[in-house]
């Protein structure tokens, strides 16, 4: 069950992350740099993990 101040924390979340959006033409790749620089700039450690390849997937029968 969410209290009401976790309703207003997630509220104040979306409407950060939308301002940030528009502020930026909801461009996705001027979005993911601006965050990008952002956690740079905060000194804080992010963490990263290796690339990796996506798992084959099964392939569908065509049969019915």
């Amino acid at each position: 069950m969410t209290s009401k101040l976790d309703g207003e924390i997630i509220d104040e979340i979306r409407h950060r992350r939308q301002a940030h959006a528009k502020s930026l033409d909801y461009d996705l790749k001027r979005i993911t740099e601006d965050v990008q620089r952002q956690e740079r700039e905060s000194g804080a450690v992010v963490v990263t993990r290796p690339h990796r390849k996506p798992l084959a997937m099964a392939k569908r029968s065509s049969a019915p």
